[in-house]
């Protein structure tokens, strides 16, 4: 009922959407003279802000046309080398010059948490210049009609190992956030199994494996309410005319208010700044207002068996730290992790993934060997700040880089990574 709700104010907005986007076009035309005055700006500044706070995002591009390799720039094209119903593997391939070296294969999980793989732009663009970069983009589930089955956290999984083995020997696996807990889950499967196939290194990143330490406001929702209470007030069909119609989902909207009522004051001052970024006609800091918020705004249904699942499993019974999870009928058992290199990194203000909580994956593979292992808190940064910024840049994207040329199996330079021992910035685990 509130999915349809949502999609018929949407609806009934369309008009004053429309009027206020011409409006603002109207006096932002340079042959209106009204355009050149303090009213005619903060009429037009009114008017943006009224569309863009009523508007729904579609999924944004990745956009990364070129990368530096060397110093020179050379091209990038994204190529789906995988496909499944809820996920496509999109390959950054890039035109490599003759001669140059083997570089990494990376795959970069994305979060499947409602917000598309395109946040993790600037992960990718960061690690283009030394690596193949490939990625999980994850599809919106209203857009997955019925017909084509379910999708949970041990679909996840198997998508997971799939992906690795399409990829094949010496591949990087990076969880960023929420797959944490499914990679690593995926990881200690195929060292089970003793497959050939399993990743040279392992990277989570700001993941939720053990929610029991330091635990944030996200953490405690879910330990305060039963699970009847998630499928009675936060599951939804979804509406007609999607392609998914019908489907149960945990809708993006929903998830998107939960992040912004966390951090509410802050996004009504960007706003307000942005208002007076408008009428001063200041158009850099306008402009780096809409590349944020047209990513932050742009969300995607999760499937309800997904979520579902999802919450119980990692935030209610901490099965994965406990040693009590399983995969269908099988369990997930990490100390059979003997030949993957772990590495871990955690933001010293994360306020969705406490610190501490992705250190936890370093405690339970108890079987990989110490100088196969190493342990990053990056100060003075939150959630965001872990896989994106300049600090991402400059800290952590090369000491991943430097893990990954240490452990990787193959002939290319394996530069060692720099280590910083002691006190918070981080530490060899």
């Amino acid at each position: 009922m509130y999915y349809h709700l949502y999609e018929m104010n949407h609806a009934m907005m369309a008009p004053w959407r429309a009027a206020a986007d011409q409006m603002r076009l109207a006096f932002r035309n340079p042959f209106n003279p009204l355009a050149h005055t303090y009213f005619g700006r903060t009429v037009a500044a009114s008017m943006e802000v009224l569309e863009r706070t009523t508007r729904r995002y579609g999924k944004p591009a990745f956009g990364l046309g070129e990368t530096l390799i060397d110093g020179k720039p050379v091209s990038v094209h994204e190529k789906i080398v995988w496909q499944a119903p809820f996920c496509n593997l999109i390959h950054f391939e890039r035109c490599l010059p003759a001669g140059h070296r083997r570089d990494p294969k990376v795959l970069v999980v994305a979060p499947m948490s409602g917000h598309y793989a395109t946040l993790l732009r600037g992960t990718v663009e960061a690690l283009l210049p030394a690596a193949e970069v490939y990625i999980t983009d994850w599809v919106d589930a209203r857009m997955v009609p019925a017909s084509d089955g379910s999708f949970d956290l041990d679909d996840y999984i198997d998508y997971v190992i799939q992906m690795i083995h399409t990829l094949g020997p010496d591949t990087h696996v990076m969880a960023v956030c929420q797959p944490a807990v499914p990679v690593l889950a995926a990881v200690a499967l195929m060292e089970a199994d003793d497959d050939p196939l399993s990743p040279s290194t392992m990277t989570l990143m700001g993941g939720p494996i053990d929610t029991r330490i330091n635990p944030t406001a996200v953490n405690k929702l879910a330990e305060e309410k039963p699970i009847e209470w998630f499928q009675d007030n936060v599951i939804m069909p979804v509406p007609w005319p999607q392609p998914g119609v019908m489907r149960l989902v945990y809708p993006g909207f929903l998830q998107l208010s939960g992040f912004m009522s966390m951090n509410l004051d802050r996004h009504v001052i960007a706003h307000k700044e942005f208002f007076a970024h408008l009428v001063k006609n200041d158009g850099d800091a306008a402009e780096k207002h809409r590349e944020f918020y047209d990513e932050y705004l742009a969300v995607m249904d999760l499937t309800a068996e997904f979520y579902l699942q999802t919450v119980e499993t990692v935030f209610m019974r901490h099965a994965l730290p406990k040693g009590e999870m399983m995969h269908r009928t099988r369990p997930v058992d990490t100390t059979a992790i003997r030949k993957v290199a772990l590495l871990t990194v955690e933001g010293e203000n994360d306020d969705i993934s406490g610190v501490g909580q992705t250190r936890a994956a370093q405690t339970i593979c108890t079987a990989i060997p110490d100088q196969m292992r190493m342990h990053y808190v990056q100060p003075d940064v939150g959630h965001y700040g872990v896989f994106n910024g300049s600090r991402f840049r400059k800290e952590i994207a090369p000491r991943i880089l430097a893990f990954i040329g240490e452990h990787g199996k193959t002939d290319r330079a394996k530069p060692r990574p720099r280590v910083i021992r002691g006190g918070k910035a981080g530490d060899a685990a």
